[in-house]
């Protein structure tokens, strides 16, 4: 059976996506509330019903405000670290099945394995996901202030990449009604990937193996679609990754469902790195009198 991946919604006011393989149905955080998901899923023909869990980030808003209209009502185990259920729960009282792992550990639910690892951002522990199904591996990089080695270790095995473009630089700083503060936030070590910040981390991520990357948690207000699309997919055509199709995710409205099957992969040969620049060689002059070589 084909796994089928379809990206909810994603921005700085909700995040969410949910994955189908032949055993097991999850959600990706639910950073909306219980009533947007399950209107969300119902125009893909899904129900939040069934879910075998959900696969928590980070305790920031827009990734777990659905928890407790969603987790609590309908039992569905939610799978974070220690530190992230407890800020959870520091927010909010619904009673959750919690699942807790080690960030940086491994493990399964149903036919999915999933890889958690380290990501830099202003939360208690937050953690990218690496999802392994029968059909290729989906990766999860959103919410990081700077792309590590690990990240960059972890992301580059994904045929299929989330990866955060939440900024423009310009518009961010020049925004009028947003306190350096926060500017400050957004734009440090901890905060937010600026488009050029995503396409650097593509760029260093990129293989063969990589075919469908989208473009997450755009800032409504300092981003524009055509701005992040456009900065993507100029360093796209730079590296000769033709082979990558670049989508846009949004707020308002579910991405078109992405359908894997277990087809070969293509051979390696298919992308190769450019070549390095070298600065053309100097003229060489004869020797001055005198002068030794």
């Amino acid at each position: 059976m084909p796994v089928q991946f379809t990206i909810l919604g994603s921005g700085s006011s909700g995040n969410c996506a949910y994955l189908e393989t032949t055993e097991t149905r999850l959600l990706i955080d639910a950073g909306f509330s219980g009533r947007q998901i399950r209107q969300r899923l119902a125009t893909i023909s899904k129900a939040p019903e069934g879910l075998q869990g959900i696969l928590i980030t980070h305790e920031h808003s827009d990734h777990i405000t659905g928890l407790g209209g969603l987790a609590a009502k309908l039992k569905i185990p939610v799978f974070c670290n220690r530190p992230t259920k407890d800020a959870i729960e520091a927010q909010m009282e619904s009673q959750l099945e919690y699942h807790i792992f080690d960030t940086g550990a491994s493990f399964e639910i149903g036919d999915v394995v999933i890889d958690t690892f380290s990501v830099p951002h202003d939360a208690s522990d937050p953690v990218g996901f690496l999802l392994h199904t029968d059909c290729g591996r989906i990766g999860f990089v959103t919410d990081l202030g700077h792309a590590t080695k690990l990240v960059l270790e972890r992301a580059r095995r994904a045929n299929v990449l989330v990866l955060e473009s939440n900024h423009d630089v310009k518009m961010l700083q020049e925004h009028p009604y947003r306190p350096w503060s926060l500017k400050q936030r957004v734009m440090s070590r901890h905060g937010h990937l600026s488009n050029e910040a995503a396409a650097d981390a593509t760029e260093e991520i990129m293989s063969s193996e990589l075919r469908h990357l989208f473009l997450a948690h755009l800032s409504r207000d300092c981003n524009k679609p055509e701005i992040a699309h456009r900065v993507m997919n100029e360093r796209l055509q730079k590296i000769g990754a033709t082979h990558v199709c670049a989508e846009l995710t949004s707020q308002n409205t579910p991405c078109g469902t992405l359908t894997l099957t277990a087809a070969a992969p293509p051979a390696p040969a298919t992308w190769l790195p450019p070549a390095p620049f070298l600065p053309p060689p100097a003229p060489v002059s004869a020797p001055r009198p005198g002068e030794l070589f």
